[in-house]
């Protein structure tokens, strides 16, 4: 897949092409379905099929300090998307020159000049333009004068509720990661550099993957029985906390994994942390002798958790 920063970017080749477009937040079922609709379509015409997204997301832009959590960094959607079979992702910035364009503007700038769309597939709920003026009906209509076909999907229902990157992260805050796991196809997952912390799990005969945090917020927070892969790693179980480590007067938001039955030096390698299973908030303990037993509690569940039995 080749991905295209920002609209001075495009060029030629990357005309004439079925399209959608959306944040594509956690590429969950409902984006599924959009993506497999983009995919035939670009099939049956012989043209590439392509993704447009933005960053910041709009929500990020308008209202940093309000916006949801991320269920994905741009890196991991950009995989996912390549994994999907997307031939093209043009990422493009989403700032005030961007969000000021009217919706002829942006039809005519992006869809028409910069892409050449021959067919766009967009979700029930799409809006663009200055002011969300744009939608639907107004794309149909620009399709007529233009002369690209439009298409919208239908809702994706799961348990007759329509399936969407809120609902995943409402599952995700509430423990129910069963839920989420259903709405996404595949288990919640968040992947990261492992970086150097202050080795305070060694401390604790608990050492513990660090992963960088790229994210102002997380849909994740406390305690839970995981899945690591990379580095040679598949699958393997352990026990992750999301948080800030209020018991050592922790700030910054972070993810530690410690690997169970694994002794080996994991720093400065790409890990992707699969989970599985709640099992607390994170909580502050009143010293680091109460941390290290609640750790060792946790460690305990992990392994029920997961069948293994301890010596």
């Amino acid at each position: 897949m080749e991905l295209i920063r920002g609209l001075h970017n495009l060029r030629p080749r990357h005309q004439g092409c079925v399209a959608t477009i959306g944040n594509f937040d956690g590429v969950h079922l409902g984006h599924q379905q959009i993506l497999a609709q983009l995919l035939a379509q670009a099939r049956e015409r012989g043209v590439k099929s392509t993704v447009m997204l933005f960053e910041p997301q709009p929500q990020e832009f308008f209202a940093p300090e309000s916006a949801p959590p991320r269920l994905m960094t741009l890196r991991d959607k950009v995989r996912a998307l390549a994994d999907a079979g997307v031939d093209q992702l043009l990422c493009c910035r989403f700032n005030d020159a961007f969000r000021s364009q009217t919706a002829d503007e942006f039809v005519q700038n992006i869809l028409v000049n910069g892409l050449g769309v021959e067919y766009l597939v967009v979700g029930d709920d799409f809006r663009f333009g200055a002011g969300r003026e744009g939608d639907f009906s107004y794309l149909q209509k620009a399709g007529r004068e233009n002369g690209f076909e439009i298409t919208d999907t239908p809702t994706c229902l799961v348990d007759g509720e329509r399936v969407s990157s809120t609902r995943i992260r409402s599952a995700l805050q509430d423990g129910k990661l069963d839920i989420a796991a259903q709405l996404l196809g595949r288990p919640y997952r968040i992947s990261g550099r492992v970086r150097h912390g202050d080795k305070l799990g060694r401390q604790l005969n608990t050492p513990t993957a660090n992963l960088a945090m790229r994210r102002v917020q997380s849909p994740v927070a406390g305690v839970y029985s995981v899945r690591v892969s990379g580095a040679g790693l598949k699958q393997a179980p352990a026990v992750a906390n999301v948080g800030t480590r209020p018991t050592v007067n922790g700030t910054d938001n972070r993810l530690e994994a410690h690997l169970l039955n694994f002794d080996g030096d994991l720093y400065g390698r790409y890990l992707e942390v699969e989970f599985l299973h709640y099992q607390r908030s994170e909580l502050k303990f009143d010293g680091l002798d109460a941390l290290k037993a609640a750790i060792q509690r946790d460690i305990d569940n992990a392994n029920l958790f997961f069948g293994i039995t301890q010596n």
